[in-house]
This record gives C-alpha cells, structure tokens and sequence, in this order.
C-alpha cells in the first residue's frame, strides 16, 4: 500500500497536516482533491497554509513534482486561491 509520504511534494509536515484532516491514503487525496484537502488544512489546522501548499498537494493528486503541473494548472490554482 502506497503511503501519503510517497506521493511527490508530500513531506513530513504535509503528510501529518493531511492525516490530521482525516486524509491518511493517497486514494482519499485524490478522492478530496487539491482544493478540498487545502480547504480543510487552512480550516482546521494551518490557517497560514499558501499557494505553495496548494500547488504541492495539485502535483500530489496528479503524481508529479508541482514544479512540473502545466502553466494553464497552476494559473488556475492560484486564480481559486486568491478567490478565497
């Protein structure tokens, strides 16, 4: 079984963030999403939580470095996150 640790971006501090919102599998991220998990975390544990953040978790759910999502994604992720 897959740990959230072994998914890209995710280190120490963001795998516990993630497990304290519940999230504990790399399925339940996805199922969540970026937006969704990010959303928790600034709610319930990290109210300080960036768009970097955000962009780690996006590149969690896609498998990928977040320096490697395409342009047209992290323009949108930062358009939702200045929406918040």
């Amino acid at each position: 079984m897959e740990k959230l640790t072994d998914l890209p971006n995710i280190g120490p501090k963001l795998g516990e963030n993630l497990k304290k919102i519940g999230v504990t599998t790399p399925e339940e991220l996805r199922a969540l999403g970026a937006e969704g998990a990010f959303v928790r975390i600034r709610a319930q544990v990290d109210p300080t939580a960036c768009l970097h953040q955000l962009e780690a978790l996006a590149g969690a759910v896609e498998g990928v470095k977040k320096s490697l999502l395409p342009p047209e994604r992290k323009a949108e992720l930062k358009t939702w996150y200045r929406g918040l």
